[in-house]
């Protein structure tokens, strides 16, 4: 994939816009994680001071301020309550079950007060799948595993309040069981190959797949229609949902901060 290309895209600079009207004025110190080619943590720069980017492998973002960590945040090398705020967008939902339930924890151990998370919402993994063609198995698009909403969210993190909600974009892009079906006897032929993460299963990089025959073309010629007729009886919904989590202070509720340091612009907040 073309970094460069995708984050200039219309739609990434308004999720990643989004991102950072949450952010609350007060944080000094934030934790990028899943920082990628450190397009985020150089903004998150500009307004915080000290910014941590980590991933699975050590990031390389040459910027005084920004300091680049490899790890794991299913297990963070880091002590209790070290940021005022970590930022974890594009990233839970590539987590197996296990795995989303040890990174939720560790998020929360390991940030001081805000928890800020960005995730697709209500995505319909069963579009763009992919087909490994070395052992045959099927992939969700861009190895989503996890699908999430307002509610599993509070449920991941039920530790931590729900300061501000901000819904992202708008799409109507679902499909159905038969052109699944369909799809999937013709090797998935639409799927997200341009994907970095390789095969969940046996770890090979995915390779495009091979041309279709006549039955294959007419089979996915079906299924893309059915989901054009099916994208014009269902409305549109959004593509991302951020939240910003505040973690309750061990004090007596008279004594806390009113929830009024994060950017007045936040899309949508809850009530307090």
């Amino acid at each position: 994939m073309d970094m460069e290309a995708y984050r200039r895209s219309a739609l990434e600079q308004e999720r990643i816009g989004s991102l950072l009207s949450l952010i609350p004025l007060s944080v000094e110190s934030v934790m990028d994680a899943g920082a990628r080619d450190g397009y985020v943590s150089r903004l998150l720069a500009t307004r915080c001071q000290e910014v941590t980017a980590l991933d699975l492998e050590t990031p390389k973002i040459d910027h005084d301020q920004i300091r680049c960590v490899r790890g794991d945040i299913t297990e963070l090398d880091f002590e209790d309550n070290s940021f005022d705020m970590i930022l974890c967008a594009e990233v839970l939902e590539h987590l197996h079950a296990p795995s989303l339930a040890a990174a939720c924890s560790e998020l929360q151990r390991v940030t001081a007060e805000y928890l800020l998370i960005g995730v697709p919402y209500q995505q319909d993994t069963r579009l763009g799948c992919t087909t490994c063609y070395t052992c045959g198995h099927t992939n969700p698009p861009w190895s989503h595993v996890g699908v999430f909403d307002e509610s599993k969210l509070q449920e991941l993190f039920d530790g931590m309040e729900i300061v501000a909600t901000a819904l992202v974009g708008s799409h109507k892009q679902r499909t159905n069981a038969l052109s699944t079906w369909l799809m999937a006897k013709a090797g998935n032929p639409y799927g997200t190959y341009v994907q970095d993460e390789p095969c969940a299963h046996c770890g090979s990089k995915l390779k495009d797949p091979p041309p279709r025959d006549f039955a294959q073309k007419v089979g996915t010629k079906l299924a893309v229609q059915l989901n054009e007729l099916q994208s014009r009886l269902l409305p549109p919904r959004p593509i991302w949902i951020h939240v910003l989590l505040r973690k309750p202070r061990a004090v007596h509720p008279q004594q806390m901060a009113p929830y009024t340091d994060y950017p007045r612009h936040a899309l949508r907040r809850q009530a307090v």
